[in-house]
């Protein structure tokens, strides 16, 4: 897969690790500390999908979207999550 993401804050690309690691983690992957990007293949390993490092042109559409989904999907949630709970603390100390 192509690493065609760019980030609008460049300076968020470690928090981003960080979360992506700890959400994944959470969800019982290895997430190596020193590049957690590599817990797609882990993903793609589980799904059954072949996925190797470089190019992957092989790969359908809804594939790339089920590793990425897996990923994307629970950092979304766990950003929700830590919205609410912020607004909430928020709440109390006003």
């Amino acid at each position: 897969m192509a690493k065609n993401n760019k980030i609008l804050v460049p300076e968020a690309r470690e928090g981003l690790n960080k979360l992506k690691a700890d959400v994944m983690k959470k969800q019982g992957y290895r997430v190596p500390k020193d590049n957690p990007d590599n817990v797609k293949f882990e993903i793609a390993d589980e799904l059954g999908i072949p996925l190797s490092k470089g190019n992957n042109g092989q790969i359908t559409a809804e594939n790339a979207g089920k590793i990425g989904g897996s990923i994307g999907g629970s950092m979304v949630k766990e950003m929700v999550r830590m919205a609410q709970q912020q607004m909430l603390n928020n709440q109390s100390k006003e």
